[in-house]
């Protein structure tokens, strides 16, 4: 499973996804609790910022383009400031949104959220305020939406329809626009809205409601596997799906299709915020689907995505690196210290962006002593990752003689990740560093200090370019590699 899930987030390429529903901007105040009003038993809150985001049908956008694929936008927006700000984050994220009709008489839908800081900890939601008008839409405008639907439908490789209930999918909508997708080839995939009526999606693809959402339409509660199975059986015969797939929250989630009954387990996570866990599992299911997935691969990345969206604040997009990331985080792959360079600088990006100091030193690290215990340590002490830049038995050769190395690359690797201070190692057959250096544009560029100066070292001039440090290390006197390989090759010649 784990080469399967990298080699699809690794090759999802750029397809076009049709995102239609109840688009929304999202509004965070945040602010610092500082004392109850004198006024009401309330929290003032002082505000430090305020920033927004897309919501709604605009979170599945902002979630499919962080994917690398295209959002074509329909749905309605007031013609308001809220409606040209959400313009604008869409239009910055790529997406298409000449299918975004602005009407004069209807508010942009927009939740705004209360958010305080009390004493440096934890950010609490305080209240939540939304504006929205949730009446249906009138028939002209109706016929208008329908009309760039089907214009688009030529353009894109799926369809996804996001229900949050607001008078953009009513039945004769939602039910055309799935006649109109499925008569033209394309998969329907439906984020439902909490109802107890679920007779307008059928005939779609493939349905992902929640475990709350899928009671209320079965009937019973859907608390284990076994309910999980029960519904979505359910659904798909009563609904004639494809495919179901029942989020199950800390549980994980549901597959159901054809040939597929199974359970898609999650790992503990520390929740942060549940906003947005719907939209992305939407997200990654067309995008993944798009690109030709299987649905069992896109419901593990599905739910990959989930875990890693509930532990950020408010509806934030998952990127493809921080799904590789996670990828090989499950399956153990993290756990491997030797990497080969592509997978060494998926690593390095991503601990880039959570603002980790990358260090690099590279090396022979032939026979290990206590002087390569010593620099490593030094390296560690400098920075947050430490990657060694291994020399191959081929350059080591190249660079001290055909008797060398004395512990084949593997050996010596395997030698290496067992020290808490290195962090990743990769091979390099040139006898040259630099263009390692050059690919992994360290922070931090270390090397022994019997080079004498940091100008002689190789890649300085490099990594100073663009404000790296060079530092020397000290060495521990009278310890190399080919002293005690010499000192050992004497002892075997006076014992023979």
């Amino acid at each position: 499973m784990y080469e399967r899930l990298l080699k699809t987030i690794g090759n999802l390429g750029a397809p076009k996804i049709l995102v239609v529903g109840d688009y929304m901007l999202d509004v965070y105040v945040y602010g610092d609790a500082v004392r109850i009003s004198p006024e009401a038993p309330v929290p003032v809150l002082k505000v430090a910022e305020t920033e927004s985001r897309c919501g709604g049908a605009a979170s599945v956008a902002a979630d499919v383009a962080a994917l690398g694929a295209v959002p074509i936008c329909i749905g309605v927006l007031g013609r308001d400031a809220n409606g040209s700000l959400l313009k604008e984050h869409l239009t910055a994220l790529g997406a298409e949104i000449s299918g975004l009709i602005e009407v004069a008489d209807r508010p942009t839908t927009t939740k705004q959220r209360l958010i305080g800081l009390a004493q440096h900890r934890h950010r609490q939601q305080l209240m939540r305020i939304d504006q929205e008008s949730s009446e249906l839409l009138p028939d002209d405008l109706c016929v208008e939406i329908v009309q760039k639907y089907r214009e688009a439908l030529d353009q894109v490789d799926i369809v996804c329809l996001q229900d949050y209930d607001k008078g953009l999918l009513p039945p004769a909508v939602c039910k055309e626009m799935i006649r109109l997708a499925t008569s033209a080839g394309l998969k329907v995939l439906v984020d439902p809205t909490h109802n107890h009526d679920y007779s307008k999606y059928a005939g779609a693809t493939l349905l992902t409601p929640n475990r709350c959402d899928a009671s209320t339409v079965v009937g019973f509660e859907v608390r284990t596997a076994a309910d999980a199975a029960r519904a979505a059986e359910h659904l798909a015969r009563d609904l004639s799906l494809n495919a179901v797939v029942i989020t199950l929250d800390k549980d994980g989630a549901y597959l159901l299709t054809e040939d597929i009954r199974e359970m898609v387990s999650a790992r503990p996570r520390n929740v942060y915020d549940v906003t947005g866990a719907g939209d992305i599992v939407l997200a990654t299911l067309a995008v993944s689907l798009a690109a030709d997935s299987d649905y069992l691969t896109a419901a593990h990345l599905a739910n990959l995505a989930a875990g890693i969206e509930v532990e950020k604040s408010g509806a934030t997009p998952v990127t493809v690196s921080e799904m590789v990331h996670e990828i090989a985080g499950q399956f153990g792959a993290r756990n491997v210290k030797l990497r080969s360079l592509d997978s060494l600088m998926e690593e390095i990006n991503w601990r880039r962006s959570r603002g980790q100091t990358v260090v690099f030193t590279n090396g022979c690290f032939d026979v290990i002593h206590r002087g390569h215990i010593e620099y490593l340590r030094f390296c560690k002490a400098q920075g947050d990752v430490v990657v060694v830049g291994l020399n191959s038995d081929s350059s080591v050769r190249a660079i001290k003689g055909p008797e060398r190395p004395i512990n084949g690359q593997y050996d010596r690797a395997a030698v290496l990740s067992g020290l808490e201070t290195v962090d990743f190692i990769t091979i390099f057959d040139d006898p040259s560093v630099l263009g390692l250096i050059k690919k992994v544009k360290p922070d931090v560029l270390i090397k022994g200090a019997d080079w004498g100066s940091k100008e002689g070292v190789v890649g300085s001039d490099f990594v100073e370019s663009y404000g790296g440090k060079v530092l020397l290390a000290p060495l521990v006197q009278g310890k190399s590699s080919s002293a005690t390989i010499e000192r050992i090759r004497t002892l075997q010649a006076g014992e023979s």
